[in-house]
């Protein structure tokens, strides 16, 4: 029963069933997105990057934004209607900017922002899918690890999908083209879905983060840290054109494991052009057990293992960190994991049939 015991079978008065992630407690409504809101998220994120040292010009960037935007005398609704264009003709909105908009006003949620806040969780992007609920979310993180729609979207392309446990075909075909049709109002059309950073480069930034992590600037997360103890390193760097984020995964699911030491999300993007997200981790299997991996990439990351060194042999022993989450004696209240300003998640009330 997947370790959730009789408590995965319990159901409210709607017949809803319900699970620790899917419980009363647990949920929330959707983040607001109107303007003052998406001014503030942009705000937000140029002072946490600010204050982790990123670079200069994407503060600058998200503030011009920010300013822009609440000073509109129209709704971005309305304006997006009119799509991608009609948002970059906003004064300091680009491309990637009114890409994060047109993700803000279809899903509520910004993977990037949620990541310096040290809440990021791809349990709770999937469920903003319709009709994907949070068993079936946390069944297509664990198989697939996925952590981006745009993930899910290319998994969904490559029949993937067909991997995931108790996910018929039919499930399949309306999931692809929910996903699609979600996708298709964010991005713009010749935008390639599989344009990432090759694994390399994702290694060697996964490389210097933990290399650097007991110098790095450190934020205080909202999540499992009601002290709030600044604990969190966080990375900016470039290789190139790409510029890069990086920071441990503070999730329920790496905590859970006691992977908040080891899972490192990575989030990447070309000025203008393509981002996403990747998580590196301790592979724990297979000819690769013991090696760094980009999850979602393994059969890359093998490659580049042979390439490299001539073979998959086993690494060096890594030191664990000198510093951490504080020990928690057992886990705090919602209102404490997730803060007073969380972005909140969409409400886990689907049934996931």
């Amino acid at each position: 029963m997947n370790g959730l015991g009789k408590d995965a079978l319990r159901t409210d008065a709607l017949g809803t069933r319900l699970t620790p992630r899917s419980s009363p407690a647990r949920r929330s409504r959707p983040p607001p997105t109107g303007n003052q809101a998406i001014a503030d998220r942009l705000r937000e994120a140029a002072d946490l990057i600010e204050a982790t040292q990123g670079e200069v010009f994407r503060v600058a960037a998200y503030r011009k934004a920010a300013d822009s935007v609440v000073h509109l005398d129209r709704d971005l609704r309305e304006i997006a209607r009119g799509g991608r264009d009609a948002l970059e003709a906003i004064p300091g909105v680009g491309r990637s900017i009114s890409r994060t908009i047109m993700q803000l006003l279809e899903t509520g949620r910004w993977p990037y922002l949620e990541q310096l806040r040290g809440s990021a969780d791809p349990v709770r992007l999937l469920c903003t899918v319709p009709g994907v609920g949070p068993v079936l979310a946390e069944r297509i993180a664990d198989t697939l690890h996925v952590s981006t729609l745009e993930q899910l979207e290319l998994a969904a392309e490559r029949g993937e999908l067909a991997a995931v446990p108790r996910l018929g075909p039919r499930r399949i075909r309306m999931l692809r083209a929910t996903v699609n049709a979600m996708l298709s109002r964010i991005r713009r059309p010749d935008r390639r879905p599989d344009l990432e950073p090759p694994v390399s480069m994702l290694l060697d930034v996964d490389r210097e983060y933990r290399a650097q992590s007991d110098v790095l600037p450190k934020l205080a997360p909202r999540r499992f840290n009601p002290g709030g103890v600044p604990w969190l390193p966080v990375l900016h760097t470039r290789r190139g054109e790409w510029m890069f984020t990086a920071l441990y995964s503070n999730s329920a699911r790496a905590h859970e494991r006691g992977k908040q030491h080891d899972w490192v999300v990575i989030s990447f993007g070309l000025h203008g052009g393509a981002d996403g997200q990747r998580t590196v981790v301790t592979e724990t299997h297979g000819a690769l057990m013991g090696r760094r991996v980009v999850r979602g990439r393994e059969g890359e990351c093998a490659a580049h293992e042979v390439s490299t060194r001539g073979t998959l042999a086993a690494p060096a022993a890594i030191a664990r960190p000198s510093y951490g989450p504080p020990p928690l004696e057992k886990e705090p209240p919602p209102e404490a994991r997730l803060g007073p300003h969380s972005p909140g998640a969409v409400t886990e009330s689907r049934s996931d049939r």
